[in-house]
């Protein structure tokens, strides 16, 4: 922050980053970005303004491990992605949906934990709406519609702990809302499968989204429990990550560090009709199980 500033990281191809964050973090705002490219706002702009330019080309969709950029070891993957190592979505991941598909889209961020009295810069990338409404605790900061070729829209907001919301409007109706929440203590881990059933072939896989969450199920944006799996059923535990561009665990094994409150398992399917049981737990969290169906 300030979302409006710039780093170009690092400054030239052939030097080292002399000047990053000691967390080996980049910005979220899409405010970062090498001097041998752009950011994505900026090149989706370049394309669209040009009637002549049929494709544009990403570098890359997802973050890979090696040519770490913009930082050294102990990094080890390129940070500019789309999605990160795990695949999950970054926050640009919902600028290019806004942009590049009909369907409505309204996303918001970064999360809601802060310090007392921080001015936080709060981004929307929305589509299919005329306007985005921002409240906190109930009160309005006021509406904001894209101008010209912005691609978003953003409040500078004096943290307080509660409510952050976002109401998308078109033609005065709502069209869709997002509400974060400040999320309290670590309490416990929720599942989620992107499949439920799989072929009992061998090669069938389910991606499992494992998250740190308080009470309230509010996700706890510095988590970082080490989890432990256990699995049981005709299936193998085929990978675990968290997307952390300087984790060095093991992508094998049955425990694995959370990362910004998030992890992922990759379960590889068995060959016998079996019942699969996947439980996660963390030292001081409510642990969760999810069940997997295995056909033939």
């Amino acid at each position: 922050m300030p979302s409006d500033s710039i780093r170009i990281w690092p400054t030239a191809w052939d030097k080292p980053l002399l000047m990053g964050n000691e967390d080996f973090s980049c910005s979220a705002y899409d405010n970062c970005y090498s001097p041998w490219g752009s950011s994505h706002e900026a090149s989706l702009k370049a394309f669209i303004d040009d009637p002549l330019v049929s494709g544009m080309f990403v570098w890359t969709g997802f973050d890979y491990l090696g040519e770490p950029t913009p930082y050294e070891w102990p990094a080890r993957s390129f940070y500019f992605g789309i999605l990160d190592l795990a695949g999950f979505p970054k926050d640009v991941y919902y600028l290019y949906q806004s942009v590049w598909t009909d369907q409505p889209v309204l996303h918001i961020f970064p999360h809601w934990n802060w310090k007392a009295g921080q001015v936080i810069d709060v981004c929307a990338y929305y589509s299919q709406a005329d306007e985005v409404e921002l409240y906190l605790n109930g009160q309005s900061l006021g509406k904001k519609s894209k101008a010209n070729d912005e691609m978003k829209v953003t409040w500078r907001v004096k943290y307080e702990p509660g409510t952050l919301k976002a109401i998308s409007r078109k033609n005065g109706q709502v069209v869709l809302e997002q509400t974060i929440q400040t999320a309290g203590k670590a309490a416990k881990v929720i599942l989620l499968a992107d499949r439920s059933k799989l072929k009992a072939n061998g090669k069938d896989l389910s991606y499992i989204t494992v998250k740190v969450t308080d009470l309230q199920g509010n996700l706890i944006p510095d988590a970082g429990q080490l989890l432990s799996f256990k699995l049981s059923g005709d299936a193998s535990i085929a990978g675990l990550d968290n997307g952390c561009p300087v984790s060095h665990e093991s992508f094998k094994g049955s425990r694995h560090k959370a990362f910004n409150g998030l992890a992922m398992a990759i379960i590889k399917a068995g060959h016998t009709k079996s019942s699969i049981q996947l439980t996660v737990n963390g030292e001081g969290l409510k642990p969760a199980t999810i069940a997997l169906d295995l056909n033939p």
